[in-house]
């Protein structure tokens, strides 16, 4: 059985940093495609980051240069950096694996504010 787990969220002042994670478990990262995704209050979720089996990333054009996606096999976790953080990034964000089927962690929050 597929289980996600994120984690790393938390509490940050614009022009902050933070670097989520989410261990993958039931796949191995090398085969699959993983993507984070975040959703705000009121709002649809909306892609952030994604990062292919042959290891290539991509993401919106808002978001180039300010959040960085990338993976460990080793740990079998997928990482998102995120930089420069500003308060519109504020929402829970969600890792997504597509195997298949999709499958889905719970979320982390992110809060910036002052």
């Amino acid at each position: 059985q597929v289980q996600l787990v994120e984690s790393g969220g938390g509490l940050v002042q614009p022009g902050g940093s933070l670097r989520l994670s989410c261990v993958i478990f039931g796949m191995t990262l090398n085969i699959i495609d993983v993507g984070w995704y975040r959703q705000a209050p009121g709002k649809q979720r909306e892609f952030v980051a994604g990062l292919t089996s042959g290891r290539r990333t991509n993401y919106p054009d808002d978001r180039k240069g300010r959040f960085t996606i990338s993976g460990d096999t080793a740990k079998n976790t997928v990482y998102l950096q995120m930089d420069n953080l500003e308060l519109g990034d504020t929402a829970a964000y969600y890792c997504k694996v597509v195997a298949g089927s999709d499958f889905w962690g719970l979320g982390t929050q992110v809060t910036v504010s002052s």
